[in-house]
């Protein structure tokens, strides 16, 4: 019984021994088998080949300052108080058009004191030029000495100097009492009255602003490489994002024709500083904007979009490639792995960005979502149809 009993315990462990060690080889080619699959497994992906493409880039500018190179004061060029006024304020005005009339009430007494000085003056002159003929008929005549002829002569021609410098005077209360007209500087509007009727003003105080807003002027600082790619004349438009941009500091009258935040404004290059055929590392370019439909004025406006109208050939990637703040996008390589890569870029369209460096053309980048993808897995890219 015995024998019996150890030859069935022998066989039990035997077997129990056998079963474990099926069991961990099942397990290690198991494992063997999940390893090799997982290595042999790839991700489905969408992506896109690098190109030159013709792209209308569009630049989001924060802030900028819109200023006018038509604006200046009318200014009381003499003393004396605003008697009319023939402007109110938004009213279109005319170089040169009378907005004020000043009132000096010294001027007509001292043109009746000038007036009464050149009678005098042309009183002397005749008495002057009498004795004088009288001295040189005399003179002829050998009648009278050369002392006396000479005096004559003297006396006349300083009651001639006086009546001029009498003239002189009067000349000059004239110029003042036309004066008293204030007039428009240039073209424009009446942005500012700063004095009103029945005010007392000194020469050379501002009575009333006139601006011209229909051409406004704003400035970019930009790095010489891009400058270069910008030409004086060139066109751009211009949008705002901020529906309360247009808000009026000045309280300007509005144009016919204006599309109110839908409008669309016409910019041109108007210069470029430096000079590009002079060496410099960043440059100022300076666009005129065309606001014939009255809606800016000079001021600071918030979030603008600056297109550029004439496309710009470069080497594009995907909006959607990009990742980490414009900074890395996935690159499909020849073995059908995932490569992070740094780049730099650009400009963009709202699709694509211009590349400065990181990528080649030709190379193949990610579009599909990339978070949670990492480097060397390996990818199957199915291309996006390309419409350009």
């Amino acid at each position: 019984m015995k024998k019996l009993y150890f030859v069935g315990l022998a066989l039990i462990l035997a077997a129990a021994i056998s079963i474990i060690a099926y069991g961990a080889y099942l397990n290690e080619t198991g494992e063997k088998q999940i390893t090799e699959r997982m290595e042999s497994r790839t991700i489905p992906l969408h992506g896109e080949k690098i190109k030159v493409r013709n792209i209308r880039p569009v630049f989001l500018l924060e802030t900028i300052n819109l200023n006018s190179d038509e604006m200046a004061d009318a200014v009381a060029l003499i003393d004396g108080r605003i008697e009319n006024s023939f402007v109110k304020k938004n009213s279109d005005v005319r170089r040169g058009q009378v907005l004020f009339e000043l009132v000096n009430e010294d001027i007509p007494i001292k043109i009746q004191q000038a007036d009464s000085s050149i009678a005098k003056a042309q009183a002397q002159v005749l008495r002057a030029r009498n004795s004088f003929n009288r001295y040189e008929r005399l003179r002829d005549k050998n009648a009278t000495s050369l002392e006396k002829y000479d005096e004559a002569k003297m006396n006349y021609e300083a009651a001639e100097a006086g009546l001029r410098e009498a003239q002189a005077v009067k000349d000059q209360l004239l110029v003042q009492d036309s004066r008293q007209d204030v007039i428009a500087p240039i073209d424009g509007e009446v942005l500012i009255l700063y004095k009103q009727i029945g005010a007392y003003v000194q020469a050379g105080t501002p009575i009333a602003l006139v601006g011209n807003f229909e051409r406004l002027n704003f400035s970019l600082p930009v790095e010489d490489s891009r400058a270069r790619q910008i030409s004086i004349g060139e066109h751009f438009e211009l949008n705002f994002r901020n529906s309360d941009s247009f808000r009026k500091a000045y309280d300007t009258e509005y144009g016919a024709g204006n599309l109110g935040n839908a409008q669309i404004f016409s910019v041109y290059v108007k210069e470029i500083m430096p000079n590009l055929s002079q060496a410099a590392e960043m440059r100022k370019v300076v666009f005129e904007i065309d606001n014939r439909v009255g809606i800016l004025e000079q001021q600071a406006y918030s979030n603008v979009e600056l297109t550029r109208t004439t496309p710009h050939k470069v080497l594009a990637v995907p909006l959607a490639a990009l990742s980490d703040n414009r900074q890395h996008v996935f690159v499909a390589t020849a073995d059908n792995k995932l490569e992070r890569r740094k780049i730099s870029v650009g400009s963009d369209d709202g699709k694509y960005a211009e590349v400065f460096s990181g990528l080649k053309e030709g190379e193949t980048v990610i579009t599909s979502a990339t978070k949670g993808l990492t480097e060397d897995t390996k990818v199957t890219v199915t291309l996006s149809e390309d419409k350009n």
